[in-house]
């Protein structure tokens, strides 16, 4: 499938050939909910456990008699009513990692091109800039027409003056190839991809 390619002020840079088997896969609901649900549960760090009676290092010994004091009849300094002693019925350790086959990652990140193939995919000559200020790349995008939220994905690093120049843009975020997933994709409105970079995501599902 054959692409428009832009530079980034507008200007018409020529075509690309988008390989089909990458981004011309018929999006399924179910597979890209699997793989974005295991995303952001791996994002989540363990739940940390708190000590419980039996996990507290106190004694265990009677410290005062049955009877006599005028107080209750204790038994272990590891009790919870104690300062320092265990947590009554407390957070247990929860590991939130989930295992999602490699092909089924593979295939969704695939089926999230393909739907930006069909609407909000912009590719790019470079993201190289003459004069790489915030408020010339907003004229750019406002030229684009590139409103709401915008992902661009650069080749093997993204470009530092691009870089630099999108980092106060609200809704603009940028990442090189290697940090392409599903959930990134799906969560902009336009996705604009260099020329290098549909090379490295191309090579990443051929190699």
């Amino acid at each position: 499938m054959k692409v428009k390619v832009q530079k980034i002020d507008g200007k018409a840079a020529g075509d690309v050939e988008l390989n089909k088997d990458v981004f011309g896969v018929e999006p399924r609901a179910d597979i890209l909910h699997r793989v974005v649900t295991w995303q952001l549960e791996n994002r989540r760090a363990t739940a940390r456990p708190t000590r419980e009676r039996s996990d507290i290092a106190r004694t265990g010994k009677k410290f005062g008699p049955q009877k006599g004091s005028g107080g209750a009849r204790h038994g272990d300094r590891g009790a919870p009513i104690f300062i320092g002693g265990g947590k009554a019925h407390g957070a247990r350790k929860r590991d939130f990692d989930q295992s999602l086959n490699k092909k089924i990652r593979s295939l969704g990140l695939k089926m999230a091109l393909s739907s930006k193939a069909k609407d909000g995919l912009v590719v790019v000559d470079s993201l190289t800039l003459k004069d790489a200020k915030t408020k010339v790349l907003k004229g750019h995008f406002d030229k684009a027409g590139w409103n709401g939220k915008v992902l661009v994905i650069d080749g093997e690093s993204v470009d530092e003056g691009f870089k630099k120049a999108a980092g106060n843009l609200p809704g603009v975020n940028v990442m090189p190839a290697m940090g392409a997933n599903v959930y990134d994709i799906l969560n902009h409105d336009t996705l604009v991809l260099t020329k290098d970079a549909v090379e490295k995501l191309e090579a990443r599902f051929n190699g």
